[in-house]
Formats: C-alpha cells, sequence, structure tokens
C-alpha cells in the first residue's frame, strides 16, 4: 500500500494528461504551450531554487556519479552491439543508427519521471544527489550519439554547435545558475525567492501532465520489437547494473544508491526521440520506446520501490 500511495498521484497525472488529448480536450497547441512554459518558466525555478540551496557536499560524489554512468555507458554500448548483429538484418554498419538504438536503451527521463519519484518516496531532501546527475546526462548521451554518428557520416559534429545548444539548454541553464549562486553563497532576496517558489509549485504536476499528453502524440509503431528491446534494457538492465556497481564495486550510501536506481530506473526520455528525428534514424522505435517504457514502468517501479524501501 506505501507503494500505490507512492505510484499512484504520479500515474493519475499521466494519465489525465493521455486522456485529455485522447479526448480531444485538449489540442497539440495546447499542450505545446503548457510544454513551453514548464520547461522554460516553471522547471527552471524549481531546478533554479533547490540547486542554490541545497547542500553541495552532499549533492557531490565521483562515487556516485560513477555508480550511474559506468552503467549507462555499459548498457550504451550494448545497445549498438544489439542494433549491429541482431536488429540489423542486413549486417551493415550504420554508426548514426546504432548510435540512436543505443542512447534509446540508455536515455532516462529523469526531470519529468525521476524526479517525482525520487521526491514521493525518498523525501525533496534526496534530490541533491540527482541534480549532479541530470547536469551531466544529456550533453554526454547526445554528444557521445552524434559523435558516434559522425563516424560513419559525412556530415561533420559541431563542439561549437552543440556546446551552445546545450548550454542554452533550460535544464542545464537552471542547475548551472543555481550552481553558481550556492558557490557564491548568494542568497536570493525574499520576495524574488517567493516569486520563484510560486512558479516552481507546479513544475512537477505540469512535467507529469506533459508527460502523459505527449504520449498521445506517439505510437507503439509496426517494428515494436526494437522499441520493446530499448524499453527493456532501459528500466531493466540498467537500474539493476547500477545496483550491483553502486552495492559492490563503490559501496554507496543505502539513501543515495536508491537514488540513482529510481533515476536510471526512469523509461526513456522524450528528448531522445527528439534526437532521433534530427539523426533521421530510429525514429519510430525511439517513438514506440517512449511509450513503451512509460507504461511498462509503472510496473518496474513497483518492483524496484518493493526492493528498495
Amino acid at each position: 500500500m506505501h507503494i500505490f500511495s507512492i505510484i499512484f498521484p504520479l500515474i493519475f497525472i499521466v494519465a489525465l494528461g493521455y486522456a485529455c488529448c485522447r479526448l480531444n480536450f485538449f489540442e497539440k497547441q495546447h499542450i505545446a504551450g503548457l510544454s513551453k512554459f514548464t520547461f522554460y518558466i516553471s522547471l527552471p525555478a524549481f531546478l533554479l531554487l533547490n540547486m542554490s540551496q541545497i547542500n553541495l557536499q552532499e549533492s557531490i560524489s565521483l562515487f556516485a556519479f560513477l555508480s550511474f554512468y559506468i552503467p549507462v555507458l555499459t548498457v550504451f554500448g550494448l545497445g549498438i552491439l544489439i542494433d549491429r548483429f541482431y536488429l540489423n538484418k542486413k549486417h551493415l554498419k550504420n554508426y548514426q543508427q546504432h548510435g540512436v538504438f543505443g542512447l534509446a536503451s540508455s536515455y532516462s527521463n529523469m526531470v519529468l519521471v525521476g524526479i517525482p519519484i525520487v521526491i514521493a518516496s525518498l523525501g525533496k531532501e534526496m534530490i541533491a544527489i540527482a541534480f549532479m546527475i541530470i547536469t551531466f546526462h544529456s550533453p554526454l548521451l547526445f554528444a557521445l550519439t552524434f559523435l558516434i554518428g559522425a563516424k560513419g557520416s559525412s556530415d561533420k559534429f559541431s563542439w561549437s554547435h552543440f556546446g551552445k545548444s546545450m548550454v542554452l539548454n533550460p535544464i542545464v541553464l537552471s542547475i548551472g545558475c543555481g550552481l553558481i549562486l550556492n558557490i557564491l553563497g548568494v542568497t536570493l532576496f525574499t520576495d524574488l525567492a517567493n516569486s520563484l517558489e510560486l512558479l516552481a509549485k507546479p513544475a512537477i504536476a505540469c512535467a507529469l501532465f506533459v508527460l502523459g499528453a505527449n504520449l498521445a502524440f506517439y505510437k507503439i509503431a509496426a517494428n515494436w520489437q526494437p522499441a520493446l528491446i530499448a524499453s527493456v534494457l532501459k528500466i531493466t538492465l540498467l537500474p539493476a547494473l547500477v545496483l550491483l556497481v553502486g552495492t559492490y564495486v563503490f559501496k554507496l550510501d543505502t539513501q543515495i544508491l536508491n537514488v540513482l536506481v529510481l533515476l536510471s530506473a526512469s523509461p526513456v526520455g522524450v528528448n531522445a526521440y527528439l534526437i532521433a528525428s534530427q539523426i533521421k534514424q530510429h525514429e519510430a522505435t525511439l517513438a514506440g520506446a517512449v511509450v513503451l517504457s512509460t507504461i511498462l514502468s509503472v510496473i518496474s517501479f513497483t518492483f524496484w520501490l518493493a526492493i528498495l524501501l
């Protein structure tokens, strides 16, 4: 019942967003507006405010970083091999395609799903370590995907263009600004802090609602098999590896390890689909993986919460 109480409110908001779009109560342009508010205003306010106030000594840990990203890179590489030797029936090298499938197998929807799960199950004070993981997540995996794709493509990978897009990313930018304020010991004056807190309050609910609404626009493609393989790698193998590495290799504190496992158990992130669309590889697979992994994550989160709590 405790686990049900944790998961139900999150599922309810996601399902409400999905139902509102399926029933045409909200149209795509309405969700686009709500999404823009969520990702450019409310979530950045939430992240900046919390990042500026957290205890940095508790949020920065090399062992936690390695416990998370060693399994992530391992599953990323395994995804490449599966796409190269199992899914690619013609056995032709297509580095762009392989890289995108590796991304699909390892990229977590930590902002929309991971943080709400961590807050609901472990408490708001445990999101400090999550910020360190989130800061490097998109830059590392997106850069790796583009670099692998560039190996077999005439298109050159531009570090300057990529760096600019990452620096201006509202999630990375807000965490970065909050980190600078924290390091400098700057305390926001009361009226500004209260204003940011008001903007931050709907962030989690809006993020979950937008996630559910977007699921109504993605389809589980006819080639569901690769989408299912990516989903299984993402929500079962990856958190299992994080648990093993964190427990037996780096011997992490239990609470920190719980955060890392829940973040890694998050479904495939929507941004991975946007990268697939940009590279024009595995687009149907990524759309299907976003939907499948999100649906299956209800079961996987129940399993991981039962193990961890």
